[in-house]
């Protein structure tokens, strides 16, 4: 008879085992997955600004980083390229649906692609005078020249959506925030604030939300319900984005809230792995803020995730999830094109981020 119940559990399951005085590194928190990706597999990206690194590295890693919605000629103005495509964030997403801090937004444009839900607000006008997408304001850096013309290319992009949906093998979604900006008039969920990026604020129609631990639960398995009905066998892969909140509009100090909204996505995100089998979570929070890292994978503004960091989480989620070790994930390439994978891979790695916009000057 065992003395107690943690008699002959793993080590990985004791602290003093896996960060003992012998630990020197390598931190990779990952026991077990719940299922595997492969080569050929369709995988469609989505979430916060760290959701972006993620599909990134499916790319440069020879993996399926499934595309959607690629670069057009809908408006004659413009030339469309390759530099275009990339500066237009056509390869950042696999639809251009830019950030999705909030499970209610994931809902949100969900229901927008099938045609369930149509917000009141369309377009949203600069100060320059270009319009933008009140659910995407920042995808278009130019900006478009009419209401009318933010309305086609929603068109086109919702239509990549429901694509990129229905066709996924494998969902991966970076929860990012709790606080959002929505419409009193219908509920909708913007991903920045109106005033910020396009629009105007009005404490009339625009309202504060702060999402529960419930909400979020309620949200995301609304989500993943209506991702099953169109897509079966559709694995998810659920992530909490590690880079904290660059503004609070709670009145406290911006830290709390973003231990706060961390707290209660990661809550959400075991909460959901726990009542579903064929939900899977990745650890990239815990890789990124764990205080073994001594915080060296944060920039100088102690909340941009440096590039080793980001190659860390990668190394450990391809060992994991596709079988492949971190050194063979690097393919021996000829010098030419390695050089040119580097390039294309620095290109990448500027990631857009909607919330950094916010400031109070």
């Amino acid at each position: 008879m065992k003395h107690h119940p943690y008699i002959d559990l793993p080590d990985h399951q004791f602290w003093k085992k896996s960060f003992g005085p012998g630990f020197i590194g390598g931190l990779d928190p990952v026991s077990s997955t719940r299922f595997t990706i492969g080569p050929d597999d369709k995988v469609v990206a989505a979430g916060s600004c760290f959701a972006q690194h993620v599909a990134r590295h499916i790319q440069m890693r020879g993996f399926n980083f499934h595309q959607t919605e690629k670069a057009h000629s809908l408006f004659v103005r413009r030339k469309w390229n390759d530099a275009h495509g990339g500066t237009f964030n056509y390869d950042t997403f696999s639809a251009r649906y830019g950030n999705i801090y909030t499970a209610r937004q994931l809902c949100q444009l969900i229901d927008r692609a099938f045609g369930s839900f149509s917000p009141l607000s369309t377009a949203w006008q600069r100060r320059d005078g270009m319009f933008v997408d009140p659910f995407r304001p920042q995808v278009e850096p130019d900006g478009f020249i009419s209401a009318r013309e933010v309305d086609l290319d929603r068109d086109y992009h919702l239509a990549a959506v429901r694509k990129a949906l229905t066709e996924a093998d494998v969902f991966v979604f970076t929860m990012g925030l709790t606080e959002a900006w929505a419409d009193k008039r219908d509920g909708a969920v913007y991903p920045i604030a109106p005033g910020v990026a396009g629009g105007t604020f009005d404490p009339d129609i625009h309202a504060f939300k702060n999402f529960t631990v419930t909400d979020t639960i309620e949200d995301m398995n609304y989500a993943i319900g209506r991702i099953r009905a169109i897509n079966p066998g559709v694995r998810i892969l659920l992530t909490v984005s590690p880079v904290p909140l660059n503004a609070t509009y709670e009145p406290r100090h911006v830290l709390q809230s973003t231990v706060y909204s961390k707290s209660v996505l990661r809550v959400a995100a075991q909460a959901l792995v726990d009542a579903d089998p064929l939900i899977d979570y990745f650890p990239s929070f815990e890789i990124i803020t764990a205080p073994q890292n001594g915080g060296k994978y944060f920039g100088g503004d102690m909340r941009s995730v440096e590039e080793a960091g980001v190659q860390h989480v990668m190394d450990v989620f391809f060992a994991h999830y596709t079988g492949i070790p971190s050194k063979s994930t690097k393919a021996e390439v000829g010098a030419e094109k390695a050089a040119a994978r580097q390039k294309e891979m620095e290109r990448l790695s500027d990631i857009l981020c909607d919330e950094e916009a916010i400031d109070n000057t």
